[in-house]
Order: structure tokens, then C-alpha cells, then sequence
């Protein structure tokens, strides 16, 4: 009827875009309000490197130390910072486009991650390497000219946040999903490649332990599964209630 405001109906695509800010808001804004106290981030993240060095497994310094200089740290700084900034939403538009399947399983494994690593910032804060006074430096700040530790970044995310590394676990998820639907050679080698790539990133730039990035895969996995489930029941509800009405 004439007079009646009509809002503008969003696209597919615009709906997704829509639907992955409003997750990331709430998710960013759970992950602010969930910061814990330095100090006891400091002592959990001591807690990890004596865990690491028992098992054998404590290379983050060794790892940085070996890259300070090269061209290669050069990279992985900018790899760092690109992962969730560019690559995820990138993949996810890519596979939007290209590959709807893949896309769903790749965006639902994302915010059901997102949701499970929400208690675990408020209840394990872990301060990062480059701020637990353990030996390493934040290659980021000091390379590029990003600050990770201005009161600007930090007003945007929680830098006690180090377990689970969604860097990692985004990275690997991003990795199996965009090589499976692809048939192009290099791209499924590209991404079989990226998750170990961005799990030398986080360690060498100083960001994750080891251990957050074997939490991050895992919280990756759990989220996938989750995911999946959902989508079943929902296939399954939807398959009832056609039934029932034919």
C-alpha cells in the first residue's frame, strides 16, 4: 500500500555478510568482556611453557630466535595479520560463490568455534609469549609497524585471549575445506599448506604457544562436529515436516 515504508530486502549474499558481522560483533564483544587479570594470565601462560618443556615440545624461542633477521619473518608477520583479516573472509566469500556446500560447512564450523572458545577466554585467560616475559619479542610491532599492544588494537579484542589459537584452527579448517572443493592442483596444495604456515606464523611472530595451537585445531574439530550435527537435525526436521505435509 502507498505510504507504507518498505525496507530494502538484503541479497543471499548480503544476508551471509549480514549474519557473519552480527556473530562477529557479539563474539568480539564476548571476547572484551571476558578479559581476565594479567597476572593471572601470566602465571597460567608460565603453566604452559613448563608443560611444553616438560613434554619436549617448548620451541617458540627457538623458532623466533632462528627467523629474527630473515626474509621469512618478514612473511609471517604479514601472514599473521592476514588470516582472519583477509584469507578467512575471502575464502568464505570464494566458496559463497563457487562452492554454496562448502561454504555452509566452512561458516558453521566458524561461529560454532567462535561460540565454544567464549567461556574458555573468561575462565583460562593466557597472556601471549610476547607478554608473559618468557623471552620473546612481538615481531609485529617492532617489523611492521602495527601495534598489537595500543590501546587502540587492544580496545578491539582480548590479548589474554592466546587459548584457543583461532588462527590456527580457522587456518586449518579454512585449508581441508577449500582444498576439497576445489579440483585445481595448486590450489589444494595451497590449501593443505596453510595451516601449517599460519602455525609457524602465530609461533614466530610471538602470539601462541605450541599448546594453543594444538587447542585451536582441536577447538576447530569440535566446532565442525557441532556444526554437523545441526545441520543433520535440521535436515532431518525439515524432511519430517515435509512428510507430514504431503
Amino acid at each position: 500500500p502507498s505510504g507504507v515504508l518498505r525496507l530494502p530486502r538484503l541479497s543471499r549474499g548480503g544476508a551471509q555478510v549480514a549474519l557473519f558481522f552480527l556473530a562477529y560483533l557479539v563474539y568480539s564483544g564476548a571476547r572484551y568482556f571476558t578479559i581476565g587479570d594479567l597476572g593471572d594470565a601470566t602465571v597460567n601462560a608460565h603453566w604452559i611453557v613448563d608443560l611444553e618443556n616438560t613434554l619436549g615440545v617448548g620451541i617458540e624461542s627457538a623458532v623466533q630466535t632462528a627467523l629474527t633477521g630473515t626474509v621469512a619473518l618478514w612473511i609471517l608477520n604479514h601472514v599473521y595479520l592476514a588470516a582472519q583479516l583477509v584469507v578467512l573472509p575471502g575464502a568464505l566469500w570464494l566458496l559463497h560463490r563457487k562452492a554454496r556446500p562448502h561454504y555452509f560447512r566452512l561458516r558453521n564450523t566458524v561461529l560454532a568455534t567462535w561460540l565454544l572458545s567464549i567461556p574458555v577466554y573468561g575462565l583460562f585467560p593466557v597472556a601471549p609469549p610476547r607478554l608473559a616475559d618468557v623471552g620473546m619479542v612481538d615481531t609485529i610491532s617492532s617489523q611492521t609497524g602495527f601495534a598489537m599492544d595500543s590501546s587502540l588494537t587492544t580496545s578491539f579484542y582480548n590479548e589474554l585471549a592466546a587459548v584457543p589459537s583461532l588462527h590456527v584452527g580457522f587456518a586449518f579448517a579454512i585449508g581441508i575445506v577449500v582444498a576439497s572443493a576445489t579440483s585445481n592442483r595448486w590450489l589444494k596444495v595451497a590449501g593443505h599448506l596453510w595451516g601449517p604456515t599460519v602455525a609457524l606464523a602465530v609461533v614466530a611472530t610471538g602470539n601462541h604457544y605450541v599448546f594453543d595451537i594444538a587447542a585451536g585445531m582441536v577447538a576447530a574439530a569440535i566446532g565442525y562436529g557441532l556444526a554437523a550435527l545441526v545441520a543433520k537435525g535440521t535436515r532431518t526436521a525439515v524432511s519430517k515436516r515435509t512428510a507430514w505435509m504431503g
